[in-house]
């Protein structure tokens, strides 16, 4: 598999991107002025990631997304850490989740800490409950990793 970034046509890796965020216009905030990564399985994209700075030394990731094939054979973990290594300069990693007993052990799993919490981040900025693990998603968990 080959990593690669995506500087134009964004939007036609929509699909995998709308597994990590379910509303489109929230993708729309943070798509363009992201760096987007695919990894690629000859031409079929296994897996995404858009990476945005934030601050000096800091990075955020805004979507890693695995094609369902794909899943559970750590393409998740290999994105971030490719993507990750191609900021030196950056001290600081951070993540916005739900906080759901599928995504928040995935990160840590990836040496990922928590944080800090937004509350109401997604009753405040999604039109429709999102309902992950059979948990209605209400604050948003932001996990950091450091270099």
């Amino acid at each position: 598999m080959e990593l690669i970034q995506v500087r134009e046509n964004k939007k036609q890796y929509l699909e995998l991107l709308l597994l990590a965020d379910e509303e489109e216009a929230m993708i729309d905030k943070y798509l363009e002025r992201g760096d987007m990564y695919a990894l690629l399985d000859g031409e079929k994209a296994a897996a995404v990631c858009v990476i945005t700075r934030e601050g000096e030394g800091e990075m955020e990731i805004k979507n890693v997304a695995v094609d369902p094939s794909y899943q559970k054979k750590g393409l998740g973990k290999r994105i971030i850490e490719e993507v990750w290594a191609k900021y030196p300069e950056a001290k600081t990693l951070f993540v916005g989740t739900g906080d759901s007993p599928m995504t928040v052990p995935f990160y840590e799993r990836c040496g990922f800490v928590r944080h800090h919490v937004i509350p109401n981040f997604f009753t405040d900025n999604y039109p429709e409950p999102i309902v992950e693990c059979g948990i209605t998603l209400k604050d948003m968990v932001v996990l950091a990793k450091q270099r």
